[in-house]
C-alpha cells in the first residue's frame, strides 16, 4: 500500500508530545515473548490480582438490569456519590456534600486531564511534582499551559521554593499539583505538610489538585493523610482518587474527585461535553467496594508489603541500594554506579535483553528521574523471586566490582 499524498495536518499541540519512550521496550518485550522467552513485566502499575469477588458478583447481577444499559449521569449516580462521602467521613473524618463536592470520572487520569481544560489556558503556569507521573506534566501542556517542575525530595525545601516562586514568578502560577503517596518514588507526607500547603495556597491564590491514587496503598502501619483533612483544604482545592489500586479495578476505569464545589462544578461542566458518564453497573458495583471493601484492602496491602520487602531485600543482596517506600505499589531504585553510565533507558533495555525483566526507566518521569528505575510490584512472589535471580545473575554489584579489579 502506498502512502496517500493528501496532506494530513495534525494539531500543533501534537508536536509538544514526545515520542512514547516505552514503545521500544514494549516492542522488544513482545518480540521476546513471541520467541518463547519468559519475560517478567514489572514496568506498569497495572494490578494483576483479581478484583474482589463480591464486587464482580454485584456487577454480574446488575448488568442484566436494562435500566443500567442507558446513559448515566455524568457526575455519577447519587448513591455512589453519597457512598463516597460516607467513606471519606469514615476513613478520614472529612465531610463533603455529595451533590456539589463529589464527581465520578472515567478513571482518575481522565478526570485529571479534563480538569486541566477547565482550569488552565494558554500561558497559565502550573507547579508540577518532579519527578512526575507523565499525565501531571502533559495534561498541562495539552491544555496550553506551562508546567513548572518542583523537586519533591525535601519537604521543607519544597515549601520554601513554592513560596519563593509564587513571589517572584510573573505571571504567578495559578495551580499546584500534588501527588502523595508519590508516583514514581513512593514518597509520603504528613498532615502538617498539607496544612502548610493550604496556608500558601490562600496566601498566593493557588488552586491545589492532589492526586491520591495510591492513598490506600501504604505499609508498616502508616496511613497516608488525605489533603482534604487539612483545615481549609476544601476552600482551595480538590483531591482525585481511583478504584484501580486498592480494589484491583484498573480495567473498570472508574475514579473520582471531591473537594471545592466550584472546581468540581467546572469539571462536571467540561465532562458534559465529552462523555455520558460511567457504565451504571460499574458504579453500582463500586458502591459495594466502598461499603464492604476494608478487609479486602487490608489483605491486598499485606500482599504488596511482602512483595516490596522481597524485591528490596533481594536487590540489596545483589549490592543494590534500595529504600523501602511508605506507600505506592512501586520501588524507586537508583541504578548502581557500575551500570549507570548509559542512562536509565539504556539500562532498562539491558535488563530486558539480558535478564528478561521489564522495568520503567526513570527518565520517563522527567529529567529528575534519570539514573533511577521504577519497579512495579504487580507480579506474584514466585515471579518476583525469578526476576531477582535474573537480575542478580547478570547485574550483581559484587560481580561487577570483581570484573573491574
Amino acid at each position: 500500500m502506498t502512502e496517500s499524498a493528501f496532506p494530513i495536518r495534525l494539531a500543533q499541540r501534537m508536536s509538544l508530545l514526545p515520542d512514547y519512550m516505552f514503545a521500544k521496550i514494549n516492542a522488544l518485550r513482545h518480540q521476546r515473548r513471541q520467541e518463547g522467552l519468559d519475560v517478567i513485566d514489572m514496568s506498569m502499575g497495572n494490578p494483576r490480582d483479581p478484583t474482589p469477588q463480591m464486587i464482580v458478583d454485584k456487577l454480574s447481577e446488575v448488568v442484566h438490569d436494562p435500566r443500567n444499559h442507558r446513559y448515566s449521569v455524568q457526575a455519577g449516580i447519587y448513591n455512589l456519590r453519597n457512598e463516597l462521602s460516607k467513606y471519606y467521613k469514615q476513613i478520614y473524618g472529612v465531610t463533603v456534600d455529595p451533590e456539589r463536592e463529589v464527581i465520578w470520572t472515567v478513571g482518575s487520569k481522565e478526570g485529571f486531564s479534563h480538569l486541566c481544560l477547565a482550569l488552565i489556558g494558554p500561558g497559565d503556569r502550573v507547579f508540577v511534582p518532579s519527578p512526575a507521573y507523565p499525565i501531571h506534566s502533559y495534561s498541562v501542556v495539552l491544555a496550553g499551559g506551562e508546567p513548572i517542575p518542583m523537586q519533591i525530595a525535601d519537604d521543607e525545601r519544597f515549601l520554601k521554593e513554592l513560596a519563593d516562586n509564587c513571589q517572584h514568578l510573573h505571571p504567578r502560577p495559578k495551580v499546584l499539583f500534588l501527588n502523595y503517596p508519590h508516583n514514581p518514588t513512593g514518597k509520603c507526607v504528613s498532615l502538617d505538610f498539607f496544612e502548610e500547603i493550604v496556608s500558601l495556597a490562600r496566601r498566593y491564590e493557588l488552586i491545589v489538585v492532589h492526586d491520591f491514587a495510591y492513598g490506600r496503598v501504604t505499609y508498616d502501619g502508616f496511613k497516608a493523610p488525605s489533603f482534604l483533612q487539612a483545615k481549609g483544604a476544601l476552600e482551595v482545592g480538590v483531591e482525585f482518587g481511583t478504584m484501580s489500586k486498592a480494589y484491583n479495578m484498573a480495567g473498570w476505569r472508574i475514579g473520582y474527585a471531591l473537594g471545592n464545589p466550584e472546581v468540581i462544578g467546572a469539571l462536571s461542566r467540561i465532562k458534559g461535553y465529552y462523555d455520558y458518564g460511567i457504565f451504571q453497573a460499574v458504579q453500582i458495583a463500586s458502591i459495594i467496594a466502598l461499603r464492604h471493601g476494608e478487609e479486602e484492602i487490608a489483605r491486598q496491602m499485606e500482599i504488596y508489603q511482602r512483595r516490596r520487602d522481597l524485591v528490596a531485600e533481594g536487590l540489596a543482596m545483589g549490592g543494590w541500594e534500595v529504600e523501602k517506600p511508605q506507600g505506592g505499589m512501586f520501588l524507586w531504585v537508583k541504578i548502581p554506579d557500575e551500570f549507570a553510565k548509559g542512562g536509565s533507558f539504556e539500562f532498562a533495555m539491558r535488563l530486558l535483553e539480558e535478564a528478561n525483566v521489564v522495568v520503567s526507566p526513570g527518565i520517563g518521569f522527567g529529567p529528575e528521574g534519570e539514573g533511577w528505575l521504577r519497579i512495579a510490584l504487580v507480579e506474584n512472589e514466585k515471579r518476583l523471586r525469578q526476576a531477582i535471580r535474573n537480575i542478580r545473575a547478570r547485574f550483581s554489584v559484587q560481580s561487577a566490582l570483581k570484573k573491574a579489579t
